[in-house]
């Protein structure tokens, strides 16, 4: 293979996933009070045993009893144990037929690294909920892509159990209702909204599959067999900590993957702490970012979506189809995410 081949070969191999358009997917069974949850750390462990006793009542407020994974409270530095303990504890979960759904206890950094110590064919045969976000960004695409099990982008067990959290929470994997998801609008003492705001990018409405998760680490499984095809998808990502030359570079990473042109929508959530730094030289703005590389291509897209290292947060389904209405700042799900 001549090097043009070759560096052609490379652009094109992030864009071809391994869950086909028509392969058939997979829904889970929906929560019910009494179900247990399992609950895992499949990146950093718990440190905190009052966060760890929170999280315990707010399951237990919603009627659901737990069951936590072996190494939870392991370390191995910043991880809970070795990659093979933490993929056992995951894969355990999925093969007890006590266990009704599984709940990361939070992200971090690790759970890459468990992609090929997962037991896909076991986890196709005993589909759960998943759900998590963040670093789990890993585990939901990668589970996904392999299985073609939906899993779910949402609130960690160490989240905040608030109303907003709840109710999006129940709606999607408890009440197994086709939502329709729309920012709040609070105006208070204000003469307008000032917060959580929804930006039109490209006005329009677009329908696909809900595909995407957290910015850094989705962009860090591109090229790899743990990563789904993007074609005709709603592609969706959030992020947190990132200057916007960060975000630059992994919008332009996406772009010459192909994954912007395959997608048919574009929804960004939050990106929290992440404003122009104090440079000498200036910044471009998210903003200036969106116009650069989203606006061009001409496909209904907005941001400012419940979605990221937030509160008060939407529970996103991946694999689901939903349609996207770009000037109203919404996300209708066309059919409920568990069976």
């Amino acid at each position: 293979m001549n090097r043009r081949n070759f560096i052609q070969n490379i652009a094109v191999a992030p864009a071809l996933g391994v869950l086909s358009e028509n392969k058939k997917i997979i829904k889970p069974k929906r929560l019910s009070p009494g179900d247990t949850i399992g609950l895992v750390c499949p990146a950093a462990p718990a440190y905190s045993k009052e966060t760890v006793q929170v999280m315990v009542e707010s399951m237990q407020a919603l009627g659901l009893k737990v069951k936590f994974g072996k190494n939870v409270w392991k370390r191995y530095g910043y991880l809970a144990g070795t990659d093979e303990e933490r993929a056992s504890d995951l894969n355990e979960m999925f093969a007890d037929k006590t266990i009704k759904g599984i709940l990361c206890v939070h992200g971090g950094w690790g759970c890459a690294r468990l992609l090929p110590y997962l037991d896909y064919q076991m986890i196709k045969q005993n589909p759960k909920v998943l759900i998590g976000y963040s670093d789990i960004t890993a585990l939901l695409l990668g589970i996904y892509s392999q299985t073609g099990l939906v899993t779910f982008h949402g609130p960690e067990g160490a989240a905040t159990w608030n109303e907003f959290t709840v109710n999006h929470f129940k709606s999607i994997l408890m009440n197994a209702e086709k939502v329709t998801y729309e920012n709040p609008k609070i105006v208070g003492d204000n003469l307008t909204i000032t917060k959580d705001r929804i930006s039109t990018i490209v006005s329009g409405k677009a329908q696909g599959r809900m595909l995407g998760g957290n910015l850094t680490v989705l962009c860090h499984l591109m090229g790899s067999k743990y990563i789904p095809d993007f074609k005709d998808s709603i592609f969706f990502c959030e992020d947190v900590d990132e200057p916007p030359y960060s975000m630059d570079r992994m919008i332009t990473h996406l772009k010459l993957c192909g994954v912007l042109n395959d997608m048919r929508g574009f929804v960004f959530g939050k990106c929290s702490s992440c404003e122009v730094g104090n440079g000498g030289y200036g910044s471009l703005t998210l903003e200036d970012i969106w116009e650069d590389h989203i606006k061009p291509i001409q496909k209904p897209s907005f941001t400012g979506a419940m979605i990221g290292h937030i509160s008060h947060k939407f529970t996103i389904p991946i694999g689901i189809e939903a349609e996207i209405n770009a000037d109203l700042g919404t996300i209708q799900f066309l059919e409920s995410a568990v069976e």
